[in-house]
Parts: structure tokens; C-alpha cells; sequence
């Protein structure tokens, strides 16, 4: 069977911009959405008391969620996407433009697989 869907998990250290700039943010995740060729159904950002933001694009084919630690210059990203047309890795190099990290890690998941 072929895979459902698939999950890009992306660590990004280093971060040199935008890890406490919410706006920014949730620019980069509707930007992310269209780049990728999905279609956005939400978006919604939170930002936390003393630093740090936490954001989701809720999309019709999953989603993308980061969560950023300023103190530590560190975003953990998740651009989960299911079908074909989508490409979850156009996503991902909008948040590295944001963000500016150092150095990446990024781990790809096939999803729905049946073993």
C-alpha cells in the first residue's frame, strides 16, 4: 500500500530572526501553506509569557505546527500533508527563511503505511 500521507519532522537550531514575532509567524505559516500547494482552512498563533510562540495552519490536508524557544534559538516544526499535489519540503524552506538557523534536521515519515 502506499503511504496515506507524509511527515516531515524538522528541527531548526541556531535561529537568528522571527522566534518571538508572532506576525511574522503566522505570515510564514499561510505563505508555507500556499508554497506547498495546499488549502488553508485555519490558522492560529499563541505567544507565551516571557518568550516563545507556538503556531498551527490547520490545512484540508493535516497540518503545520511550530513551536519556537527563543531562549534557546530552537523551532521544532511539523508540516504534515496527505495526497499528491502537496509538497510538504516547499513548507519547510519558508520557515528556514524566516528563521535563519544555523544548522536543520529534518526526518520524513511516510504515514498510514501498513507494515
Amino acid at each position: 500500500m502506499r503511504e496515506l500521507g507524509r511527515h516531515l519532522v524538522a528541527e531548526l537550531w541556531g535561529c537568528q530572526e522571527n522566534l518571538n514575532n508572532p506576525e511574522a509567524i503566522r505570515k510564514a505559516l499561510v505563505e508555507a501553506v500556499k508554497k506547498a500547494g495546499a488549502t488553508l482552512i485555519d490558522v492560529h498563533v499563541h505567544t507565551f509569557n516571557p518568550h516563545g510562540v507556538s503556531g498551527v495552519a490547520v490545512i484540508a490536508e493535516s497540518h503545520i505546527s511550530l513551536h519556537t524557544w527563543p531562549e534557546h534559538g530552537y523551532v521544532a516544526l511539523d508540516v504534515f500533508t496527505c495526497g499528491e499535489k502537496v509538497v510538504p519540503e516547499a513548507a519547510f524552506e519558508v520557515f528556514r527563511e524566516l528563521f535563519r538557523p544555523q544548522r536543520t534536521h529534518l526526518i520524513e515519515i511516510k504515514r498510514g503505511v501498513q507494515i
